[in-house]
C-alpha cells in the first residue's frame, strides 16, 4: 500500500487535519530518504555482486558499524 500526502490546489487550501497528516507522513519518510541517500554514498555497494541475503547481512553490519561510529563521536 502506498500512502501519499494531501495536495492543495489554487481553489482548495488544506484543512488543518490534512496539514497535520502531511507533517506526520513527512516525519516518517525523512529518515528513510536520508538512509537511502547515505547508502548511495557507499560506492562499494555498487560493485557488490552476491546473493541478496548475504548482501542484507553485510548491509546490516555496515549500518551497525556506522551508527557506532556516529554515536561514539558525540
Amino acid at each position: 500500500m502506498v500512502v501519499t500526502g494531501f495536495k492543495a490546489t489554487r481553489a482548495r487550501k488544506l484543512a488543518s487535519a490534512e496539514r497535520e497528516a502531511n507533517r506526520i507522513l513527512a516525519a516518517g519518510r525523512a529518515p528513510v530518504e536520508r538512509g537511502f541517500a547515505h547508502l548511495k554514498n557507499w560506492r562499494i555497494l555498487t560493485k557488490l555482486r552476491t546473493d541478496p541475503a548475504r548482501a542484507t547481512h553485510l548491509l546490516r553490519a555496515l549500518l551497525v558499524l556506522t551508527n557506532i561510529e556516529a554515536t561514539a563521536g558525540n
